[in-house]
């Protein structure tokens, strides 16, 4: 078992920054990869970035390429997103997810075993 719990989140300005954070507790935390989701009001919650267990490996969704940074201490067991010249469109409740069933399937929310529970990001227009 793994439980996760998101913190950093808040209300920033148009042309702010935030950093997310995920504590990992319970099983070895340098063993699986790790993931960023997003959920905005009234849509499906959608990939934002992914990062392979030893941090080797880390793939974006297209609208957050050069913005965001998916980041991880194995040594403190948490993984990070900087997130960077945020925007309206940002605002979303924002989700770490942990073990994907396979490193190919990072961005398929069916793939994930664990999921935090999720921290409100709001950037007004």
């Amino acid at each position: 078992q793994v439980q996760l719990v998101e913190s950093g989140g808040g209300l920033v300005q148009a042309g702010g920054s935030l950093r997310l954070s995920c504590a990992a507790s319970g099983r070895t935390f340098s063993t699986y990869s790790m993931a960023w989701f997003r959920q905005a009001p009234g849509k499906e919650r959608e990939f934002v970035a992914a990062i392979s267990w030893i941090g080797s490996t880390t793939n974006y969704a297209d609208s957050v390429k050069g913005r965001f940074t998916i980041s991880r201490d194995n040594a403190k067991n948490t993984v990070y997103l900087q997130m960077n010249s945020l925007d309206p469109d940002t605002t979303a409740v924002y989700y770490c997810a942990a073990e994907p069933d396979n490193y190919n399937t990072y961005a398929n929310t069916d793939s994930y075993n664990y999921w935090g529970q999720g921290s409100q990001d709001t950037v007004p227009s």
